[in-house]
């Protein structure tokens, strides 16, 4: 034990009672929520896919969630649906989106842009066809 070893010792003195010894397996565990977040951006993976979907029943609106899920950005053309179940494919990916904290967009008639979180969309698309310019 050094010299200043021993002044820190006398200093501030360690208890062996406060010394708290994890087995091997629980320090090395930590789960992904105590785990520290990086507030640093992933760029885009040359595996970023973008899906196109053209449902024709409302059960097809699950495999555009599991796509949304695997951060993959879907375009939904919602044409072949009868209008009932357009609306009700609409507020079921409305409410994936909104878990997954990605965004939802109208860009065409029938027809939207469902994103996750990890991809970014810049741009609008102005669908009022009165204010061309």
């Amino acid at each position: 034990m050094g010299f200043s070893q021993k002044i820190k010792e006398f200093i501030a003195p360690i208890d062996d009672d406060e010394v708290l010894e994890l087995e091997e397996e629980e320090a090395v565990s930590i789960s992904e929520y105590e785990a520290p977040k990086s507030k640093v951006v992933n760029k885009m993976s040359a595996d970023t896919k973008m899906v196109l979907f053209e449902p024709r029943s409302f059960d097809e609106a699950e495999e555009v969630a599991r796509r949304l899920k695997e951060n993959r950005a879907a375009v939904v053309n919602l044409h072949k649906l009868q209008r009932e179940y357009a609306q009700r494919t609409i507020d079921f990916l409305t409410g994936v989106v909104f878990a997954l904290d990605g965004t939802i967009q109208k860009i065409g008639h029938n027809v939207i842009l469902c994103t996750p979180k990890t991809i970014n969309v810049n741009g609008e698309i102005n669908l009022d066809a009165s204010e061309e310019d």
